[in-house]
This record gives C-alpha cells, structure tokens and sequence, in this order.
C-alpha cells in the first residue's frame, strides 16, 4: 500500500512562517493530483491547497498570498510553505494523494496521519 507522511508540524506565534513536508513510499507508479487539507476543532475538513501532476494549483481563499504549494515529482514529496500564520490557521493538516500503484490499473486515493499545526496569539 502507498503511505504518506507528514512532517512540519508545530507551534508557532501568529505572523510567522512555517513549512509542512509529505513523503509518499511504497508501490507507487504514478501520483497525479496532491493535495493538502485541514480541520480546525468544530469544523469541517477543509482543502487548503492542491496540485496536480501537471503542476496547477489550487488554493483556499483565506490561505491565498500566505500560503505556497509545491512538490517534487520525482521524489514522491510535497511541501506546503505558510508564511504570515494567524491563529485561525491552527487545525490538523492532512496531506493527500491520487496515485496508481505498481501493477495496478484505477486511481485510489491516500492519506497521511495528520499533524497538528498551532499558531498562538
């Protein structure tokens, strides 16, 4: 099976910067889109940021201008930068993949275990 794992994760003071990593192993083929998401206590899980094979991004409104994704194909990795965090941005962040394994034929979804980001005020 594919595995992801993040890693990143911590506190922070609100304006500062801090970077989230993701690591795919496993029978991998190919990923195509990766993403990742968060949930805030009492909240739903949210996208904060996605981006596909062919390097398209997607952001959530409230991360956009603070917030950067990027990922290394070759490596199977992903990072999120967050610059300027602010206490709403504490949740647990979950990163995510769409990959075909080796020898296999559909697209599955991953998920890693989540990590807790905290932003004090």
């Amino acid at each position: 099976q594919v595995h992801l794992v993040e890693s990143g994760g911590g506190l922070v003071q609100a304006g500062g910067s801090l970077t989230l990593s993701c690591a795919a192993s496993g029978p991998i083929f190919r990923i195509n889109n990766m993403g990742w998401y968060r949930q805030a206590p009492g909240k739903q899980r949210m996208l904060v940021a996605g981006m596909t094979l062919g390097g398209t991004t997607t952001y959530a409104d409230s991360v956009k201008g603070r917030f950067t994704i990027s990922r290394d194909n070759a490596k199977n990795t992903m990072s999120l930068k967050m610059n300027v965090l602010r206490p709403e941005d504490t949740a647990v962040y979950s990163c995510t993949a769409e990959a075909v394994t080796s020898g296999g034929v559909i697209t599955e979804d991953y998920w890693g275990q989540g990590i807790q980001v905290t932003v004090s005020s």
